[in-house]
């Protein structure tokens, strides 16, 4: 599975700094989609990162670029790539590769037309930012939410799911400091 994940611009550096960092921040989100779409635990995770985007980011104890990658104990594997800017937009993007095929989400564009010339070919840039990105999943979220207070039946995610996603980013923290692979046992 590979995760590309990229914000159009930095937050501003007062956010940065309480923010808990790229992975507490940012990279938390793809941990808990790797968890599900992987559907185990990850056993092992290692990271690097560095502040290439926003010298102000480093100053302020942060990074703004990251490689990850996620093992199971069954073997699978996922790498998350994060950056803190993207110049043409949001760039959003999933690949999730197995023996029976490959199934992809791509970025949503700010509209559908491409144009083929013997110039070369144009299209849409990515929408810029995820409001616009996520308005349809925001909106099921909302619907969810609504349905849960009826009483219907909704699958949500727990506090579990939360803990294990906060807990990938402290193991990617780790390993960006001591530049190792660091195993979840170790996380606690």
């Amino acid at each position: 599975m590979s995760v590309i994940s990229k914000d159009p611009s930095p937050p501003p550096v007062d956010y940065i700094k309480v923010s808990g960092g790229l992975f507490r921040d940012m990279t938390i989100h793809d941990f808990d989609m790797a968890r599900f779409l992987l559907g185990e635990e990850v056993v092992e995770v290692s990271a690097q990162a560095s502040c290439l985007v926003d010298g102000a980011i480093g100053e302020a104890g942060d990074v703004d670029t990251a490689l990850v990658m996620l093992r199971t104990k069954s073997g699978k594997l996922a790498q998350i790539s994060n950056s803190r800017r993207a110049s043409f937009g949001y760039d959003q993007r999933i690949e999730v590769h197995g023996s029976l095929g490959m199934l992809t989400a791509t970025n949503v564009n700010e509209h559908t037309l491409t144009s083929y010339t013997q110039d070369g070919v144009n299209s849409a840039k990515p929408l810029h930012f995820f409001l616009e990105r996520y308005e349809h999943a925001y909106q099921s979220e909302m619907g969810g939410f609504i349905s849960a207070i009826k009483g219907v039946d909704v699958v949500l995610p727990n506090m579990e799911d939360g803990l294990q996603s906060l807990r990938l980013a402290e193991a990617a923290l780790l390993s960006v400091a001591q530049k190792r692979t660091v195993l979840l046992s170790e996380i606690d």
